[in-house]
């Protein structure tokens, strides 16, 4: 879940995300959405599914953001108080929420540092408007997708999940080495049972569809060019540390892809494309 991951790198992806999400999946749910919606971001990290959705939105709105890592939640706070204020708007902070002041209402953001990855049906679902999550459903597993699909009843919404389309360029002889141990390293049990990893896309549009919600998807790609060189690094050197992990009989041939991989970004002749899908799934009564 988010908390495994650091707030730097959350920070490092959050403007390759915003470019990246499906923003008319996104248009979709808001037109569902009541004139004051409720909604759950799980797995939210530093909030920056809120600073990309919120917006969207426009009108009065109440969040609750989930997270195993307090520290990860604190700093989604500040990073949003700051974010806000950039744009002139008011924040107060009364009690443990933080509410921006805008010109289309208020914006409520309460946070619960919970360990959600036993069971989903535990949390508030049911007291929400609907459902949202970024870079989360490829690191269930189907069965923990299977008992979220069972307690939803309001629209989903679930970002950047990753589908295994990625696309080094230039190619190099051993890139569906890396390719094949990145997707087996995705597949180890991060906390909830095997994760779907690249399958996760079309697994939870079956989980749902079976569940009768009416489901649409669309793609969420990351396109990293070559003066992007901190994320190229982080991309390389993850992919790296991850087919390793995979594949440990072919850590020479690895260490290669990397070495090779990071002398072509330091002559700025390295670009990737790393391939998500964004999904929305809506009851079958909306």
């Amino acid at each position: 879940m988010s908390g495994a991951f650091s707030a730097d790198w959350l920070a490092l992806r959050e403007p390759f995300d915003r470019i990246a999400r499906a923003r008319t999946l996104a248009a979709r749910l808001v037109q569902h959405l009541p004139p004051r919606p409720r909604i759950i971001d799980l797995g939210a990290g530093t909030a920056s599914l809120f600073r990309w959705l919120a917006p969207m939105i426009g009108r009065a709105q109440a969040w609750t953001i989930v997270d195993a890592d307090a520290a990860l939640l604190g700093e989604a706070f500040a990073r949003t108080a700051d974010w806000a204020e950039a744009r002139g708007w008011r924040i107060t902070t009364p009690g443990r929420a933080l509410l921006i002041h805008t010109p289309g209402g208020a914006w409520r953001i309460e946070a619960l540092a919970t360990d959600f990855a036993d069971d989903p049906s535990r949390l508030p679902l049911g007291a929400h408007d609907a459902v949202v999550c970024s870079a989360l459903m490829d690191l269930v597993s189907a069965a923990w997708a299977e008992r979220l699909a069972a307690a939803l009843h309001a629209p989903l919404l679930a970002c950047l999940t990753v589908d295994g389309r990625d696309r080094w360029r230039p190619a190099h002889p051993d890139d569906r080495l890396i390719a094949r141990g990145f997707a087996r390293d995705m597949r180890r049990d991060k906390g909830f049972g095997r994760a779907m990893g690249p399958s996760a896309p079309a697994m939870l549009a079956r989980l749902l569809a079976a569940r009768g919600f009416r489901v649409a998807t669309a793609p969420s790609d990351w396109i990293i060019p070559a003066i992007a060189a901190p994320m190229l690094e982080a991309m390389v050197r993850g992919h790296a540390a991850a087919a390793a992990n995979a594949l440990p009989a072919a850590a020479a041939r690895i260490a290669a892809w990397e070495q090779a991989r990071l002398d072509a970004l330091a002559r700025g002749r390295l670009a990737l494309t790393i391939g998500h899908r964004d999904l929305i799934a809506l009851p079958a009564e909306t």
